[in-house]
């Protein structure tokens, strides 16, 4: 990899001086993503800001309020060991089991997982995030079948691949960044963005910013499914995350997101509309899973993403109601 100048900050001020300052700057946490973009020549900082020794960025703690604050540098490991997490985020908890392996977990952080870069394989060969060549899309033309199926009309055709985005999108969780201006709060899913061509990125912080801790408010009643190619270590193919808002046996609000359909953490309105106003049943979420799809531009090798939308979104809404169904008998 090309060389690079250190540095060690141990409190965020000095983080975002370390990351605002000039040149390029990557930021290293856990390095499940970035020491590998590094050695590929991906992505070549002339500068990076190690923020493992930054232990304020770390740790789980519930406010006064009931809200539930998550620091950017806690380790997944450690996400799904807190009792808190585990009451009442089932489906943050089981997303983030299903990261990887025991040894990742024990690396990665959470901030890591939410701006880790885009898995595409033009992108991750050196053809730019948008994977094109002489102006053509090599995506389009050829190996699409892990990409996008929502939003394939422009030219970023990969997938968001934070799989933690999405059960903290569908929890209304918030993210705060500080930088050199001063600290600023969005809701995650403002995180990122489609970007137009290959020098935008697909993330919203601006240099010299620091993704410092997620705030998660109380929850309704939560669900996660996914299917993915092979049960070893493996990113998910489709994963959708829910959470309920009930009035009685009723739907009164809700939220339905998806991962693994478009270049941004996919959150679907016209699933949310099938399901609100009655239960949750078997046969109102099989008519949710089919609204879905609406919308849906496969590209020419990923239509097989359709039936897995479908599955994800019925088996995520009914698990968030405790009928597992799936795993009977």
């Amino acid at each position: 990899m090309k060389a690079f100048a250190y540095y060690s900050p141990t409190t965020p001020e000095d983080a975002v001086k370390a990351l605002a300052g000039p040149g390029t700057v990557e930021a290293l946490s856990g390095g499940t993503d970035l020491i590998s973009r590094m050695k590929d020549y991906v992505t070549s900082p002339e500068k990076v800001v190690y923020l493992k020794d930054v232990k304020a960025l770390a740790g789980v703690e519930e406010k006064l309020d009931g809200q539930v604050v998550i620091g950017a540098g806690t380790r997944l490991a450690d996400l799904i060991a807190d009792p808190l997490v585990r009451q009442r985020y089932q489906a943050l908890r089981q997303a983030t089991v299903e990261v990887g392996t025991p040894q990742i977990r024990n690396m990665a952080t959470i901030g890591g997982n939410l701006l880790q870069r885009p898995r595409c394989w033009f992108f991750r060969n050196g053809f730019g995030l948008l994977g094109t060549k002489d102006g053509k899309s090599l995506v389009r033309e050829g190996d699409n079948r892990y990409h996008a199926i929502f939003l394939t009309e422009g030219d970023a055709l990969f997938v968001n691949p934070s799989s933690l985005a999405v059960p903290l999108i569908a929890l209304n969780a918030s993210a705060t960044i500080t930088g050199p201006g001063g600290a600023r709060t969005i809701p995650v899913e403002q995180l990122y963005r489609v970007p137009r061509t290959n020098e935008e990125r697909e993330l919203t912080l601006a240099p010299g910013e620091l993704l410092t801790h997620v705030t998660i408010p109380a929850a309704g009643k939560n669900g996660m499914y996914e299917v993915r190619q092979k049960q070893a270590h493996d990113w998910p193919l489709v994963m959708t995350s829910v959470n309920l808002k009930m009035n009685g046996d009723a739907v009164a609000d809700c939220r339905v997101v998806l991962y693994g359909v478009a270049p941004i953490p996919w959150r679907s309105a016209t699933a949310e509309a099938a399901i609100k106003g009655g239960p949750v049943t078997r046969d109102r979420a099989t008519a949710a899973a089919k609204a879905a799809i609406e919308g849906a531009k496969p590209l020419s090798m990923n239509g097989y993403k359709l039936a897995l939308v479908q599955t994800t979104v019925k088996r995520a809404l009914l698990d968030a109601v405790g009928d597992r169904y799936w795993q009977e008998g």
